[in-house]
């Protein structure tokens, strides 16, 4: 078995386009140089793979019938039959991302996770099986949406996908057979050079993430927002958190997103289930609450306020 087990991670809903897509992959003499490739197919389709159009003989077709089969075990006797370079995987756009992850060996590392999405039919999964289709973009590192036309709202589509996953390359082909990179600037609903960052409430779960994946970008700005606090006792003195909770896709998925906090105010004032609207300035330090340097806001004033009217803050 190989040191390392790049794994091509290929999702999207049934009729997506995902066989086509990777039909198109292992056809191409640039990414199909002859490494040896174990092809797990979890979803049967229409479409059917053209062995004989591939770059080189070097695929081993597996299907996959079930999520149960899925298992650590069923992934290591297909590694035992052969010496594989590579795994692609046509994933099943129904079935929890965590099954596959959980199933791949100590080696393995997703080397890409494409979506690949038939763009007349999107809107209404990501309306009707919102949680698979949060699952799939937010993971994401490029997104295709095919079978555009000129009557396709992009537009549209982009927002959908950066509500979710700011950072993966979009693109759009068309039925005509060209394709469009995506274009659209994202600014953020608030100035992140301003003297103070202010976060209106329906906007905390696009700062969380933000900062999250751009923490230098905060690093000695002052941020002010309405959250609630929690506390803990494995908290260094003069410690706690402030956040609020987010709902991703689906109310079973709401989440604190908290950040610490550090104030000289004495701890006992500030309660679980307390809010109050918080001005500080982003230091990015080490903090219990984090397992790497992390944002920590350095309080410059906390004031009691009311629960906002739509406590669970959303990404819209």
């Amino acid at each position: 078995m190989n040191n390392n087990l790049p794994v091509y991670l290929i999702t999207g809903f049934l009729e997506g386009g995902k066989t086509r897509f990777i039909q198109e992959m292992l056809s191409d003499s640039q990414f199909n140089t002859g490494e040896k490739t174990l092809l797990l197919v979890c979803e049967e389709g229409i479409e059917e793979y053209d062995p004989a159009a591939f770059a080189a003989p070097n695929v081993r077709f597996v299907s996959v019938d079930s999520e149960k089969e899925l298992t650590r075990a069923f992934i290591d006797r297909q590694l035992k039959l052969h010496r594989y370079d590579r795994i692609v995987v046509e994933y099943n756009g129904m079935w929890n991302p965590a099954t596959l992850y959980d199933a791949l060996p100590d080696n393995a590392f997703i080397n890409d996770q494409i979506m690949v999405v038939d763009s007349t039919t999107f809107e209404n999964y990501n309306a009707n099986m919102r949680q698979q289709a949060v699952f799939m973009i937010t993971d994401a590192e490029y997104i295709l949406f095919n079978r555009c036309t000129e009557k396709t709202d992009i537009g549209r589509l982009h927002k959908i996908v950066r509500a979710n996953n700011r950072r993966c390359g979009i693109s759009y082909e068309y039925t005509d057979g060209h394709t469009e990179d995506d274009t659209f600037e994202d600014p953020l609903p608030f100035d992140v050079n301003a003297p103070v960052i202010v976060i209106e409430d329906r906007d905390y779960a696009l700062f969380y993430r933000d900062l999250s994946e751009n923490m230098k970008n905060y690093n000695g700005k002052t941020v002010k927002f309405k959250g609630v606090a929690a506390t803990d006792r494995s908290l260094p003195a003069g410690n706690f958190i402030i956040g609020r909770h987010v709902m991703t896709c689906c109310a079973a998925d709401i989440t604190y997103m908290g950040l610490a906090a550090r104030t000289p105010v004495i701890l006992q004032q500030i309660k679980d289930y307390d809010w109050f609207v918080i001005e500080a300035k982003i230091s990015i330090e080490r903090n219990p609450i984090y397992r790497a340097p992390g944002p920590v806001l350095v309080v410059k004033s906390l004031s009691r306020t009311t629960q906002p009217d739509e406590p669970v803050a959303t990404f819209y």
